[in-house]
């Protein structure tokens, strides 16, 4: 499923690959849509029939992942709003096992996410998921989504990495298409993102996961190999 003895870097995304994707899917699929409602006295309903279709049509796009996009847009503190719901933030199953692998045998592991710097600040603050890594970068950073294959160019500048010895590791295929398409070796589905939602269908060309406990024993019996300069 992955071939530990070629890799010297992890780049893992961080929604539905390292934390519960729950957190997110309630937010803007229950918790907006109502406090959305409030503020403009609608009806929930009414509310999230508007919203929905509105969010779902940035999707793949850098504004889907934006705070300051919809906050400005929908006029309300997107940030503050999911600090409401902060304690639904929380791990997957076994990642601190699996950071704790991963440098164990000597691999980099960096979170490569879409996710917007502020909602970023609170899930780290919530979770100290920056102890557990050896960098994070924000697609906003980059100005372009993982989804565009041009992002995998230009993260090449803030974290260098070689194609053929790094593993992507994302719950969304379309992400992992991007990274494959743009040369990156190895790529890892996670398969049951969010856990209150059932398992999703396997890729036809992307290995995939539901818990790191399925690569867990691989891993804890690789050595690294070293990097070239």
């Amino acid at each position: 499923m992955v071939d530990w003895s070629t890799l010297d870097t992890v780049f893992l995304d961080m929604d539905g690959t390292l934390l519960d994707l729950h957190f997110d899917n309630h937010f803007w699929l229950e918790h907006l849509p109502r406090r959305y409602a409030e503020h403009f006295d609608l009806h929930p309903t009414e509310a999230r029939d508007y919203l929905i279709p509105m969010i779902m049509a940035e999707r793949g796009s850098l504004n889907w992942y934006c705070t300051d996009y919809w906050s400005e847009r929908l006029a309300l503190d997107i940030t503050g709003l999911k600090a409401e719901v902060g304690d639904r933030i929380g791990y997957r199953p076994h990642v601190t096992d699996f950071l704790a692998a991963l440098r164990q045998a000597g691999l980099r592991s960096v979170i490569v996410t879409n996710c917007h710097p502020d909602p970023l600040a609170l899930k780290l603050q919530r979770t100290g998921l920056d102890q557990h890594v050896d960098g994070i970068v924000s697609s906003h950073e980059l100005g372009k989504p993982k989804e565009d294959p041009v992002f995998w160019q230009d993260l090449a500048s803030r974290s260098p990495y070689r194609h053929q010895s790094t593993l992507m590791v994302d719950d969304s295929f379309p992400v992992l298409e991007s990274a494959r398409a743009a040369g990156i070796d190895q790529c890892l589905a996670i398969l049951a993102p969010d856990s209150q939602q059932p398992a999703k269908d396997h890729h036809p060309d992307i290995p995939g996961i539901h818990h790191f406990d399925e690569v867990l024993p691989a891993l804890r019996s690789h050595t690294a190999v070293p990097s070239t300069p």
